[in-house]
């Protein structure tokens, strides 16, 4: 198993807000593989902030080797409980999160809040790990919560007219109409398994899942893989910081 990542700057005039992780390690006698992308806005503190705690978070939980999804929720929510109080150092932006831990080489665990994706292959075929968290799905909690969904022409939806998503960490001046709460999926890795492809939606805005998943499978490299999809989004004109992480599950 490999993986390669591969990010590249937006046309805005603001610095990178993108990070990722992809990294594997030992822990008591298990392996782990751990891979994210943060796609930050309104600044990168709360995206750093993440790349830096979120997994540690994760880990802490002392049921995570027995129960990991409900020690993901709760890493999620301390977290972003955590961003929340530090307003003052880390400004008022916001970030969302996708996820991905690899347990042993056999339990894949994704987790998300917000709109970065991850795509599973299997045998080829393209299957959406994660759920899109837009203001227009979700436009019931974000009303039952006292917020408005805008829908202004030539604009994507967005709560309170600011933000185009639904679920985030941080955002202190819209959390009472945000959810931060992540869809957490778990899947067994077999010998079907292609790759897995995690990416903020500057990939995803120029891309469907099946065309991401074909791209990268053409490379038995995944380093090469990601640079190809990073590469083809850009082509395709995306203008927002595009990152991507490519775990490889066969040669």
């Amino acid at each position: 198993m490999r993986f390669g990542f591969s990010l590249v700057k937006g046309k805005a005039s603001h610095p990178m807000e993108d990070y990722h992780v992809a990294k594997f390690m030992q822990i008591q006698g298990h392996e782990l593989g751990l891979f994210a992308i943060y796609d930050g806005h309104l600044g990168d503190s709360v995206p750093a902030y993440l790349q830096k705690h979120l997994f540690a978070n994760i880990l802490k939980e002392e049921e995570f080797w027995v129960d990991p999804r409900r020690a993901i929720s709760k890493a999620y929510d301390k977290t972003d409980q955590a961003i929340l109080s530090r307003t003052a150092d880390l400004g008022r932006g916001g970030s969302t999160a996708v996820t991905a831990i690899l347990i042993n080489g056999k339990s894949l665990w994704v987790a998300n809040v917000g709109d970065s994706r991850a795509v599973l292959s299997s045998r080829g075929q393209a299957r959406q790990m994660t759920t899109d968290h837009e203001p227009n799905t979700e436009r019931g909690s974000i009303e039952n919560r006292g917020g408005f969904v805008s829908n202004m022409p030539g604009d994507v939806p967005r709560v309170n007219g600011q933000l185009a998503v639904s679920r985030a960490f941080g955002d202190k001046s819209l959390k009472s109409h945000l959810r931060s709460d992540p869809d957490i999926q778990n899947t067994k890795v077999d010998g079907n398994t292609d790759v897995l492809v995690l990416a903020s939606d500057g990939l995803w805005k120029v891309m469907t899942n099946q065309e991401a998943v074909d791209i990268a499978k053409r490379f038995k490299d995944p380093q090469k893989a990601a640079k190809q999809l990073t590469t083809e989004a850009v082509k395709r004109d995306s203008k927002d910081d595009i990152s991507c992480v490519v775990v490889r599950f066969r040669r």
